[in-house]
């Protein structure tokens, strides 16, 4: 069996308060946010150090807020999708995909393309809408999914339009990608934002090229960003360069909605070369 461990999000830092119960809770969910098969109770007590008494009332309660399910043939406890649904209660998240839906629905009909809409949570690219196109031939990422901001277009468009100070934090706290450094990272990104949007090879598939553009609220700041990962069909109807123009109209039509500022055009020819 492979060994688990329990994140540990204290390492360094004192505790002012303590609420022991609350701990052994956000442990377990931590626990098995990274684990796809689930563990059962034993695998459970032994990645976190403790005793099965000592968290048997713990999956019992999660079980019954919802936030944890039981496998009856394995006894493998495995998260719900509560917590996704908890954070998508949120003002900003619920807002954004009430306004998002409808023009990303009509997006992937007029593009045969996927699309998703991204937002900076923490230290990672939180995907927070989904949208398949109608065909069968398509390139999607899972919703909830998080991701490594400097190897998203979603990331990295928001990063562009971002505060210095925010953009500081960030360069401190997450890992650069290999055989990048902050100075050409933070030339990319002001590339980006001279642009308006980023057009770019996908970094994680081949043949893929990511269209992104940012949303902006009220206050012009850059909360979301509209990304195509724009898949290449032999028989495709619309062409490249119309793809592009829809995905920015759409960014556009959604800062618009929120009463925030909007990019140029799409240009024909602004595709950014990466090494």
């Amino acid at each position: 069996m492979t060994k688990v461990n329990a994140p540990d999000k204290t390492a360094g830092k004192p505790a002012r308060y303590s609420a022991p119960a609350l701990e052994k809770g956000l442990d377990i969910i931590e626990l098995l946010a990274h684990e796809e098969r689930g563990l059962n109770q034993s695998e459970i007590a032994r990645a976190m150090g403790r005793t099965v008494g000592e968290i048997f009332r713990m999956l019992v309660v999660l079980i019954e807020r919802g936030y944890l399910a039981q496998d009856p043939d394995t006894d493998r406890y495995t998260l719900t999708t509560k917590l996704f649904e908890v954070a998508h209660q949120t003002p900003l998240i619920k807002r954004l995909t009430a306004l998002a839906g409808p023009l990303m629905r009509k997006l992937t009909h007029e593009i045969n393309q996927s699309a998703h809409l991204g937002i900076i949570s923490d230290e990672a690219v939180l995907i927070v809408g989904q949208v398949d196109p109608p065909g069968q031939h398509i390139m999607s990422i899972r919703l909830g999914a998080r991701i490594d901001p400097w190897r998203a277009s979603s990331g990295r468009v928001i990063l562009a339009f971002a505060e210095d100070e925010r953009l500081d934090e960030l360069f401190a706290r997450v890992p650069l990608p290999a055989g990048k450094s902050e100075a050409q990272l933070r030339e990319e990104l002001a590339e980006i934002r001279a642009r308006g949007h980023e057009i770019t090879d996908s970094f994680t598939a081949r043949g893929i090229v990511n269209i992104a553009a940012p949303i902006f609220d009220h206050t012009g700041h850059s909360i979301a960003a509209l990304t195509v990962p724009h898949l290449e069909r032999f028989d495709d109807p619309v062409s490249f360069q119309t793809c592009a123009h829809h995905v920015i109209d759409t960014a556009n039509a959604l800062s618009h909605s929120l009463g925030g500022p909007t990019v140029p055009p799409y240009e024909a020819g602004s595709m950014a070369s990466r090494s």
